[in-house]
C-alpha cells in the first residue's frame, strides 16, 4: 500500500497564485474525484504534483511513501510511480508511439524488457483498448485524433503500471463508446497497489469510474469533500449552492472546453 500525502500546498504560475492551501491524502486503492468551475486550479494541482516548469510551488509539502516529491525532478517522479494522464497530450513528431512506449517502460525497470514480451503486451492493450494497431508505428500523437489521443493516455497508463495515476479530463474529446472502453481500462487498474485521482466536470465519466472519495476545488482549495453524493449534487444544481457556504464564484471561461464538454453533455443525455 502506498500514500501520497499533500499539505499546505500553495502554487502560483508567473505572479498569479492558483492554489491557496491544498490538504489531500490519496491511497492505493482508492479514487479520488475532483470537480469544480474552470479555472479554479484542478488543473494546477495535478501539473504541481507531476512538476510541470510552468507551476511554481510556493511553500507546501507532497509526500509519496515520506519521499519527498517537491524534490525529484520529472523523470523521478515518473520512476517513483506517478503518472500524468493530459487534458492536451503534445504530438512529438520523429518518436513512433511504440520507441516511446518502449523507452517509458524500460526506465521504470531494472532490467530492459524484451522485444517479444514488448510487443506481446502492446498488443493485448492495444486490442483491449479497441484502438488502431497502427498507431503504434505512427509519431506520438501526430495526426491522432482528440479520441486516439486520450486512449493513447490511458495505454502508457496500463503499460507503465502507476503507484498513482492523475488523470486531467481523460473523458474530454471521447464519445459515448469510446467513453466506456477508456472508463473499462480504468476499471481494470483498480488494486490495493493503483491509485486515481481523476478531474472531470461530468457526472458520466464518474457513473462508469465510482469514485471512493469526492472534492470541490474552489478558488484554489478543497472546500467540500464527500461520497458520490457530491457528484450527483453538482449534476443537479451546478456550483450556485457554493454560495451558501460563503465562498464566490470565480470561473475562468475557456471555450475549447466548454464547447466540447457541453456538447458531449448533450449527446450523452440522449443516450
Amino acid at each position: 500500500m502506498s500514500t501520497l500525502k499533500i499539505k499546505n500546498l500553495h502554487v502560483k504560475v508567473g505572479e498569479k497564485e492558483i492554489l491557496k492551501g491544498i490538504n489531500l491524502e490519496v491511497t492505493t486503492g482508492e479514487i479520488h474525484a475532483i470537480m469544480g468551475p474552470n479555472g479554479n486550479g484542478k488543473s494546477t494541482l495535478l501539473s504541481a504534483i507531476m512538476g510541470h516548469p510552468k507551476y511554481t510551488v510556493t511553500s507546501g509539502s507532497i509526500l509519496l511513501d515520506d519521499q519527498d516529491v517537491l524534490e525529484m525532478s520529472v523523470d523521478e517522479r515518473a520512476r517513483a510511480g506517478l503518472f500524468l494522464g493530459m487534458q492536451y497530450p503534445q504530438e512529438i513528431p520523429g518518436v513512433t508511439n511504440s520507441d516511446f512506449l518502449k523507452a517509458a517502460m524500460n526506465a521504470r525497470r531494472e532490467e530492459p524488457i524484451s522485444l517479444f514480451k514488448f510487443i506481446r503486451t502492446l498488443d493485448k492493450n492495444i486490442e483491449e483498448l479497441d484502438m488502431d494497431e497502427n498507431l503504434a508505428h505512427r509519431y506520438l500523437n501526430e495526426g491522432f485524433s482528440g479520441g486516439e489521443k486520450k486512449r493513447n493516455e490511458i495505454l502508457q497508463m496500463k503499460l507503465l503500471q502507476p503507484k498513482f495515476a492523475l488523470l486531467d479530463e481523460i473523458d474530454s474529446g471521447l464519445d459515448v463508446d469510446a467513453l466506456r472502453v477508456v472508463s473499462e481500462a480504468i476499471n481494470s487498474m483498480r488494486s490495493d497497489d493503483f491509485g486515481c485521482v481523476m478531474v472531470s466536470h461530468y457526472e458520466r465519466l464518474f457513473e462508469l469510474v465510482k469514485p471512493t472519495h469526492v472534492h470541490v476545488l474552489v478558488q484554489g482549495q478543497i472546500v467540500m469533500s464527500g461520497g458520490y453524493e457530491l457528484v450527483e449534487k453538482i449534476d443537479r444544481e451546478g456550483y450556485e449552492w457554493i454560495k451558501e457556504l460563503g465562498i464566490e464564484l470565480e470561473q475562468e471561461e475557456d471555450k475549447r472546453i466548454i464547447l466540447g464538454t457541453c456538447g458531449k453533455k448533450e449527446q450523452l443525455k440522449h443516450e
